[in-house]
């Protein structure tokens, strides 16, 4: 096929207010290195009801789906792969026969990224912002590791709010992951409102925010001498996987 941009395979990231993300770019990179005739770029939508203009991209192959349409996106689509069915929330959508078909990456990357840091002791988890799309993903990703969770929102769907969270819970816990967006760029100084004095050097924390590098909520913990890791490398890893869905069969 003659390299032209007419005849581009596109994909892209549906969100909202996404200026900030790592995938176009991500993707481009892989496209330019690997000699690929492709291009991603951002779907920036400022409700779900645009959708339909974005499937209707000339040349769309596949898209990701970020926040905060994980779950508004799967009434728009032809049909879901199992995971994302019983997972809830869709992050990856292919193009093929005609159909538009959701899928979930989150929770392979999530489960990738976790895997190599974990400690016999991380048996029970705090997820902060318990209701969002990322969140279901990573509650089904722990449960299959056999990992207890606790949810944390500020709503009244979650076991906790974060208002009634205590600091024997937040102590008791070892692993605390963050599916919130607070503290992405350029709000960076946000965090969840969590007791932070109560977290010391046997915590985990993992923050699905990647930009910036060390998230006000990793540098709580970092300060308590807890380890903690940013949502890069499972950003890699579901993007690798998506591209695995993209180009099969």
């Amino acid at each position: 096929m003659e390299d032209t941009a007419e005849n581009r395979a596109i994909y892209g990231l549906i969100g909202k207010e996404i200026s900030y993300s790592f995938s176009a770019s991500y993707f481009n990179d892989f496209f330019d290195k690997s000699g690929w005739n492709g291009h991603y770029q951002n779907f920036d939508i400022s409700s779900i009801e645009e959708v339909k203009k974005v499937f209707d991209t000339p040349c769309l192959k596949g898209c990701n789906v970020t926040t905060p349409y994980k779950t508004e996106v799967i009434p728009y689509l032809d049909e879901q792969d199992e995971e994302s069915k019983v997972i809830g929330a869709v992050n990856c959508i292919s193009f093929k026969q005609g159909k538009l078909t959701g899928h979930n990456t989150d929770a392979y990357g999530f489960t990738k990224s976790l895997k190599d840091q974990l400690k016999d002791e991380d048996r029970s988890a705090l997820v902060l912002g318990a209701t969002g799309g990322a969140a279901k993903a990573i509650i089904y990703a722990l449960r299959t590791l056999g990992i207890d969770v606790i949810t944390v929102s500020r709503s009244g769907n979650s076991r906790f709010t974060y208002k009634s969270l205590d600091p024997t819970t937040v102590h008791n816990t070892p692993l605390i992951i963050n599916c919130t967006p607070l503290g992405t760029y350029p709000k960076t100084e946000q965090a969840p409102p969590i007791p932070y004095e109560a977290l010391n050097e046997r915590h985990f924390l993992f923050d699905l925010v990647y930009n910036p590098e060390v998230s006000t909520f990793l540098g709580h913990g970092k300060n308590a001498g807890a380890r903690v890791e940013n949502g890069y490398n499972m950003l890699i890893y579901q993007a690798q996987r998506s591209w695995e869905i993209w180009n099969s069969l």
